[in-house]
């Protein structure tokens, strides 16, 4: 076991380094190209948070872990909420003043009621995973749109703030295409480590997924809100977030579906998984907007989101356990 464990930290460790710079890397070259901040960081550098999501999955898929894929996407999705935007509010509360995320959120929720609806028969199709597909390139579409008509967001001066120190062309591109090649072999090396240990334990890909792989493709995202609440950065801290959540729904499950389609599920899937994962989107949507108290993730209110992470986790946990 100690080797398949070797693989799974030296995984994350890559995994995160190697996004890092891929993201750097693609976000100064868009910026060469002379492509609008806000369309940068919302388009390039939203999708390249969830870049670790997607190759681990693809890779799982591949290797004939579908489950592992699926555990990964609704488990990176419930870190984000829970783990990532308690933490973040509890050390800087969060305002959201971006008109963009506050209507991202009820897309969201509608994206992840049509992701429920595909599970409710406990299998995702190739057709089903085609849709979500096609929902991440009509998602991708919009986040164009939204960009280039929405000057003067409080979105758009946070991303010129954060893009306003641009690394040279070249070196842009060999860290687009070095932290991409290196986010693959990370990723391979992530999964095996992760298969071999729910082997030897004895317990579910998809349990894998939910908890030691969507905690580990999630860091990025982590590190990504941390340093933006405390720059002052808010709606980039929120709207990380919410992106990476839309791009695991339609992007990593949908990528993982076409590759290899679903079938014989397990049940907690729907009801403890997904159903954990809409319900802390929702909790999301009531105090975001703040419904005459303001838009604002309160301390309080991160504390909550910390403790429903913990609550989830030591219910997994007990699930094996007692299994």
């Amino acid at each position: 076991m100690l080797l398949p464990a070797l693989a799974i930290l030296g995984g994350f460790i890559l995994l995160v380094w190697s996004a890092d710079r891929f993201v750097d890397g693609a976000a100064a070259t868009a910026k060469h190209m002379g492509l609008p901040s806000l369309l940068i960081g919302m388009v390039i550098v939203g999708f390249g948070t969830s870049a670790p999501e997607m190759v681990v999955s693809a890779m799982a898929a591949i290797d004939g872990n579908p489950a592992l894929a699926l555990g990964n996407g609704l488990g990176s999705n419930i870190v984000n909420i829970s783990l990532i935007l308690g933490v973040t509010a509890i050390i800087s509360p969060i305002i959201v003043n971006s008109k963009i995320i506050q209507k991202e959120i009820p897309l969201l929720i509608a994206i992840s009621l049509l992701t429920g609806v595909f599970l409710w028969d406990l299998s995702l199709t190739f057709t089903e995973s085609l849709i979500l597909l096609v929902g991440f390139f009509a998602v991708i579409g919009w986040s164009i749109y939204a960009a280039l008509n929405n000057k003067g967001d409080p979105l758009e001066a946070e991303f010129e703030e954060e893009l306003a120190h641009v690394i040279p062309l070249g070196k842009a591109i060999f860290w687009l295409i070095f932290g991409l090649g290196v986010l693959i072999i990370s990723s391979r090396i992530l999964v095996w480590g992760s298969v071999e240990i729910a082997q030897q334990l004895g317990v579910s890909d998809l349990i894998i997924g939910l908890t030691i792989v969507a905690l580990g493709t999630s860091l990025p995202e982590l590190a990504a809100s941390i340093v933006a609440v405390k720059k002052g950065e808010h709606d980039i801290a929120i709207g990380n977030v919410i992106g990476s959540n839309m791009f695991n729904l339609l992007a990593v499950i949908g990528i993982a579906g076409t590759i290899s389609p679903m079938s014989g599920l397990e049940p907690e899937v729907l009801w403890r998984d997904w159903s954990v994962m809409i319900g802390l989107i929702v909790l999301l949507l009531l105090m975001a907007y703040g419904f005459g108290r303001g838009h604002k993730i309160n301390r309080i209110e991160g504390g909550v989101l910390l403790s429903a992470y913990i609550a989830y986790n030591a219910y997994l946990i007990h699930s094996i356990v007692g299994a």
